[in-house]
């Protein structure tokens, strides 16, 4: 099994140093619930709602926003040039490093 280190930063602006395995094809969304950090999921991974709506605070390189996550992106709160959805965001040995931010929840 190989670990990657992910870094989430919560919306109390709090660092979670998080260690991800790259064999189970785990999703940020799962793995930020898995830490009990408050992401709902609403959905289930399938990119029907923003309930993980995220930043990308580090230069990785993602894969591509599918139409089905653009369009959840196109409805959610908060929408900035680096937004993405954790459920679509597959974790591999090239997220070593990543940074994310959660985004700020509609009330």
């Amino acid at each position: 099994m190989s670990l990657v280190n992910i870094t989430v930063i919560d919306r109390e602006d709090q660092k979670h140093e998080l260690e991800a395995p790259t064999d189970m094809n785990l999703n940020i969304m799962e793995l930020c619930k898995a830490y009990e950090l408050p992401v709902k999921g609403t959905c289930g991974g399938m990119a029907l709602c923003a309930s993980c709506h995220c930043y990308i605070e580090s230069d990785h390189k993602l894969n591509e926003v599918s139409d089905g996550e653009e369009d959840m992106l196109d409805q959610a709160f908060f929408v900035e040039d680096n937004s993405r959805l954790g459920c679509q965001i597959y974790i591999d040995n090239a997220l070593e490093g990543l940074i994310i931010r959660l985004a700020q929840e509609s009330d």
